[in-house]
């Protein structure tokens, strides 16, 4: 993309997964991450807080830019497990007891996508459910030394060194990469913002 053409598109995330996948099917865009309190709220429903937050990033780096014609999409994917959210781990022991918590069962990733333009904000949810085989303690121990688990949610990643742990998958492999393509085309596509590009 020439350096003169200006984005069609702002990505509020710093994720190069996010990025990547929009890369992926043809969309021009420019990376500026939003930086908002990614707390849940007491009692808020896993899926809503999803979608809040993937609403608060499209809007908070919308407001930055300050042009009302830039499109900004936001993002945001939770790992669940026996109806509990699990976040990024905080450390080693943190992460092993995620894999541990995730072995040789079901789990929810739901993700969701946000367009803000013209002070208004769109959104929509997706829901993959991904199953573990069986883990063992070493390789849970080795996986987090690889470096791969830190910034991920549920610590794994799907797309990477983690792939070897899923079973099966029902649903969306970029939805649960963190950008589920589908949706998000939806919202390009009302938005006027071209796929496939060159």
């Amino acid at each position: 993309m020439p350096e003169s053409t200006p984005p069609l598109l702002v990505l509020a995330s710093a994720s190069p997964r996010r990025s990547a996948l929009l890369s992926q099917i043809g969309v021009f865009h420019r990376v500026v991450p939003a930086h908002i309190d990614e707390t849940r709220r007491d009692h808020e429903p896993i899926d809503q807080c999803v979608r809040r937050l993937a609403e608060q990033k499209a809007l908070q780096v919308y407001a930055r830019l300050k042009d009302p014609a830039v499109p900004v999409l936001g993002a945001d994917t939770a790992v669940v497990v026996d109806g509990e959210m699990l976040g990024k781990p905080r450390d080693r022991d943190d992460a092993v007891a995620m894999l541990a918590r995730l072995s040789a069962k079901e789990h929810e990733v739901i993700s969701a996508v946000a367009l803000a333009r013209y002070g208004t904000v769109s959104s929509k949810l997706n829901r993959s459910v991904v199953r573990f085989r069986a883990l063992l303690p070493v390789e849970c121990e080795a996986y987090w030394a690889s470096g791969e688990p830190r910034d991920k949610a549920g610590a794994y990643a799907i797309q990477g060194l983690g792939a070897v742990f899923v079973q099966s998958l029902r649903g969306s492999y970029s939805g649960v990469m963190g950008l589920p393509l589908l949706e998000t085309a939806s919202l390009l596509a009302a938005a006027a913002v071209p796929v496939w590009q060159a």
